[in-house]
């Protein structure tokens, strides 16, 4: 993992204190709240449908122990709403049937951050001041800037990776973070970076997405795609250099958002993404940009090349994290007495959680946060504190976050295995249904987003429930499920094998069901949006329409087939024939409650 150097931490704590004296300034009325929005934007700082909301930054997903355990001490100390908003909230979400809301909880993104939905703003300079101990924050995971950086999160430890990217990953965390230049672009912008021969970290979707080779002559560089992304438009990125030199990659990432700030569009903030742009001005974007990074190399190129000799003190910190001889030596794995059943869970887990390593000896162990009664994504305070503790125990100190909203253990000596899983079950985070139907994705939707048309939790509880079978979900095998509340897209319902989009009828929750939408994964094939398979469903009938597909699977598919490569091969209308069939007469959407947008912030991941 990357260690802060003072300077780092310097930056970090200063930003909290100077957060801190904003907060102040704005609750003894100095500091305006239109003049204070913007200045925690800057910091994480949401304000939602009920409270603030925090979003932490976890760069390319990595995370210490010790940080866990202040991410935990934050859910147990601060993730809690006045009596009065939560009674006035849980008022709320009883008359449209949400039995629960989570507090005292961490939720994990799909861009490898950490979010907290309930910490009152008054308590908000003490988190960060907490957040700053150990080199955590909240700096550009809002805002119309380059957002945080996410990458593979088997980065440097898959078999088939073929440059490690968190080095990169982190080079580009430093450039992009406060630059001056970039702290108003027309909208908000990501970029994703694989090292690996399957992307794992859908770079396609990305505004900018980087594939890291090396080139017949060994020489390592960047195939940079531009202009991906999903919202109410879904584009797949194109791309604008088949290989560039590594060490060129900032000057080259400088002309692109170089260009998009001065062309985006910032009149209309449905087509202020660079996706408009690039679709837009297709060869005129690709040339401006050419141009400005010869500009950039003719004037300054050289000053701005990354030097060999950061680059090889940035890897430095990205060694292995554990002795890989001793684990090696470590021998045979470990012999535990296992009943029957246990035995067979064991082997479940070990086939569906459990990943090969770049070190025979070792092992990348999935934690599933996916359970029934609790939000995907959801850990609580003890979650976090215990898997801090199985994260020293078995992993050397780290975890990471997943595009997929779990926790992965990436140093797990094959002979702790056994131990690893038993740990596992009693925190209730080892149930083996990774890349399972109940693996889903899912935004929080109505129930916590201001922006939100529908419910999405409610929905994935359902679902949830619907599917506890593991017998069942091992025989349906791979599919991916996932779940946004509105055209936002924070739940990547577009890249879904199955996607549930929530939309708002005349002020009435209902659901767009697409079908065949992809990542860019090994499994899923190349990226592409789902295509809606009809008219939308009432909230009463999701959960059949889903069970329909599957059923429809069933009786299409070959010996092996997967669920995505059936409905490659058959076509949608079987499909849309089935969920049709489950149509009711009487459709019960539910009530929407409305939020006016001027008051509510836009935190769409």
């Amino acid at each position: 993992m990357y260690h802060y150097t003072d300077f780092d931490r310097q930056f970090v704590r200063q930003r909290a204190a100077q957060y801190r004296d904003q907060l102040e300034r704005n609750l003894s009325g100095e500091l305006k709240d239109d003049e204070f929005r913007p200045l925690r934007l800057q910091n994480g700082w949401y304000v939602q449908r009920y409270a603030p909301m925090l979003r932490v930054a976890v760069p390319y997903g990595e995370l210490a122990s010790r940080q866990l355990r202040v991410l935990a001490r934050i859910a147990r100390e601060h993730d809690q709403p006045s009596a009065a908003v939560y009674q006035h909230a849980s008022e709320t979400q009883a008359e449209l049937g949400t039995p629960h809301l989570p507090v005292g909880y961490g939720h994990f993104s799909t861009r490898q951050n950490v979010q907290f939905n309930w910490i009152p703003l008054t308590q908000s300079a003490d988190v960060m001041d907490l957040l700053a101990t150990v080199d955590l924050h909240g700096i550009q995971t809002s805002g119309n800037c380059i957002r945080n950086i996410t990458s593979d999160a088997l980065a440097g430890i898959a078999p088939d990776e073929v440059i490690d990217p968190r080095p990169y990953a982190e080079i580009m965390r430093q450039w992009s973070t406060l630059h001056p230049e970039f702290a108003h672009l027309p909208r908000k912008f990501k970029i994703a970076i694989n090292g690996a021969l399957e992307d794992r970290a859908a770079t396609a979707w990305h505004d900018v997405g980087l594939h890291l080779s090396r080139n017949a002559a060994g020489q390592v560089g960047f195939k940079v795609l531009v202009g991906g992304g999903m919202g109410r438009t879904p584009v797949i990125a194109s791309t604008l250099r088949e290989f560039l030199p590594w060490d060129q990659i900032l000057n080259y990432l400088e002309a692109v958002v170089r260009v998009y700030n001065r062309f985006g569009r910032r009149d209309n903030l449905y087509k202020a993404r660079i996706k408009i742009l690039v679709k837009a001005e297709g060869q005129r974007f690709v040339d401006e940009v050419d141009a400005e990074f010869d500009s950039i190399m003719r004037h300054d190129g050289a000053a701005h090349a990354i030097p060999q000799a950061e680059l090889d003190r940035v890897s430095a910190h990205f060694q292995p994290s554990v002795n890989l001889s001793s684990a090696a030596a470590a021998g045979q794995v470990s012999a535990l007495e296992f009943s029957p059943k246990d035995a067979a869970d064991y082997q479940r887990w070990l086939k569906q959680n459990v990943r090969a390593h770049k070190n025979p000896a070792l092992r990348a162990v999935t934690l599933s946060f996916k359970r029934l009664g609790h939000a995907p994504g959801d850990a609580t305070a003890d979650q976090l504190d215990a898997a801090a503790d199985l994260a020293d125990r078995f992993s050397a100190g780290e975890a990471r976050v997943t595009h997929e909203q779990n926790l992965l253990l990436p140093w797990v000596a094959e002979h702790d295995l056994p131990a690893l899983w038993q740990a596992a079950r009693a925190l209730g985070v080892a149930k083996a249904n990774i890349g399972l139907l109940t693996d889903m994705i899912t935004c929080p939707g109505g129930d916590l987003c201001a922006l939100a048309n529908a419910r999405s939790l409610p929905l994935a509880q359902a679902v949830t429930e619907r599917f506890q079978d593991l017998d069942e979900l091992f025989d349906i095998g791979p599919v991916d499920l996932h779940i946004s509340g509105c055209m936002n897209s924070c739940g990547h319902h577009h890249t879904g094998h199955i996607g549930i989009l929530g939309v708002d009828k005349d002020g009435r929750e209902w659901y767009q069901i697409s079908l065949g939408g992809s990542d860019g994964s090994h499994l899923s094939g190349a990226a592409v949006p789902g295509k809606v398979i009809g008219p939308s469903f009432a909230a009463s009938e999701v959960t059949d329409v889903v069970e329909a597909l599957i059923d429809s699977y069933r009786v299409y598919r070959k010996a092996g087939e997967t669920f995505i490569d059936c409905v490659r091969r058959v076509g949608p209308d079987p499909f849309k024939l089935a969920a049709n069939g489950v149509r009711h007469e009487t459709r019960d959407g539910g009530r929407v409650l409305h939020v006016h947008l001027a008051t509510a912030d836009a935190a769409t991941d």
